[in-house]
């Protein structure tokens, strides 16, 4: 892990958080970014924002946006605002609005968890062709 952010006590459900969250999971930063620009989730605005305090946490340190990809990222739950909506008959319904905490991690891309994968393909391949000559 090179660099982090966390948002805290977000006013957006870990589940709906998540669907964005899933859409970056082990992809580089700029290709990240160029996703959730023209996504059309509300959860896109936190997870943006946190994702730019982590590359400029990265670049503090010496890296470039190019170098980077999200190694970490999930949405825990915060703590639940309950509130209560008058009902039918004088009664009271409840209503909970849920918090989400989100957290980035980025890592190097050097040999990420894809271009490894890729390049044990690779290798493979071209053992194959060898062996045909």
């Amino acid at each position: 892990m090179i660099a982090k952010a966390e948002g805290k006590f977000l006013r957006i459900s870990p589940s709906k958080a998540g669907q964005v969250i899933t859409l970056l999971r082990r992809k580089s930063v700029v290709e990240a970014q160029s996703i959730l620009r023209f996504l059309n989730k509300r959860a896109k605005e936190y997870v943006s924002k946190i994702l730019k305090s982590a590359v400029a946490n990265a670049k503090v340190k010496g890296f470039s946006e190019n170098q980077l990809y999200i190694s970490k990222i999930v949405a825990n739950p915060g703590p639940t605002w309950k509130r209560f909506k008058a009902a039918a008959f004088g009664r009271a319904s409840p209503i909970e609005k849920r918090t989400s905490h989100i957290r980035i991690e980025l890592d190097m891309e050097t040999k990420g968890p894809e271009q490894k994968a890729e390049s044990k393909k690779k290798q493979k391949v071209k053992a194959g062709i060898k062996e045909l000559k």
